[in-house]
């Protein structure tokens, strides 16, 4: 059975929906707020899956695509900002979906593009990914590690399942934690009970990842709560701001970037 999903241009693009039968893969934290944001706006976490370009973290909150309205022209949803034009065409597979994007902007221009996928897992969820893949660990999980963190460092880097020691393939219970991690991966596949979601980015030319987001009740601050995100991206950093050589996705002299992201039910692991 292919799995079923929904989009809500009115409203940023936004993944709504993402079904399996009787699965819903996709969490949901419901605010009245999501429905009435603006450019510039703090970003609300709806759940979902949010399309954050040409940002996740720094500014614009979330990027610039989230809080715009889109258009549809049949299968093709587009948005316009200042510096870029996204569309976005996704359509039902066999076994799952397919999303194909292209960007057109100035060649040169730099931008981290993430699927920003919030998944309703269980406890024993899992992730797997091709041992030894290169691990950036962030900040916020700095308590965690037995060393130091380093002056200065946006990230510290090790390799998959447990870079720096940390275990990350595991979700786990809550625990007051909450880390954010980029895996240098293509693909990638959840395990949670019997039920499989295996998620690639595809995109010649560009540095292709996949964003972790393991928040077992660590954040925010003030009421946190539980959200786990498996983020399919272009570029290896949540800040494009922080974006080294290598890190963020560049437009060529064509001014267009290409890729696509699909989403398969069942085991796709490396």
């Amino acid at each position: 059975m292919p799995l079923a999903f929904t989009t809500d241009p009115a409203h940023g693009g936004r993944w709504t929906s993402l079904r399996d039968g009787e699965r819903e893969w996709l969490w949901h934290r419901p605010d009245p707020a999501r429905q009435r944001v603006a450019p510039g706006d703090a970003f609300v976490d709806a759940g979902g899956l949010e399309e954050c370009l040409p940002t996740v973290r720094g500014l614009p909150d979330h990027g610039d695509v989230w809080s715009r309205p889109w258009s549809r022209d049949g299968d093709t949803e587009r948005v316009e900002c200042a510096a870029f034009a996204l569309a976005r065409t996704v359509r039902s597979t066999a076994d799952g979906v397919e999303a194909h994007y292209t960007l057109r902007a100035d060649p040169g221009y730099r931008f981290v593009w993430a699927a920003h996928a919030l998944l309703d897992l269980s406890e024993k969820a899992e992730l797997r990914a091709s041992a030894g893949v290169s691990t950036r660990i962030f900040p916020e999980a700095s308590s965690l590690l037995d060393a130091p963190w380093p002056d200065g460092a946006a990230w510290v880097e090790g390799h998959w399942p447990a870079p720096c020691g940390l275990r990350l393939d595991r979700f786990g219970p809550e625990d007051g934690t909450a880390v954010g991690a980029v895996l240098a991966a293509d693909r990638v596949c959840v395990h949670d009970g019997t039920d499989r979601l295996t998620l690639a980015v595809a995109a010649e030319g560009q540095p292709v990842s996949f964003a972790l987001w393991r928040n077992l009740g660590g954040f925010p601050a003030t009421d946190p709560y539980r959200s786990t995100g498996v983020e399919p991206m272009l570029g290896r950093t949540f800040d494009l701001a922080e974006a080294g050589p290598g890190d963020a996705a560049r437009v060529p002299a064509s001014g267009e970037v290409r890729w696509r992201l699909t989403l398969t039910a069942g085991c796709g692991c490396p």
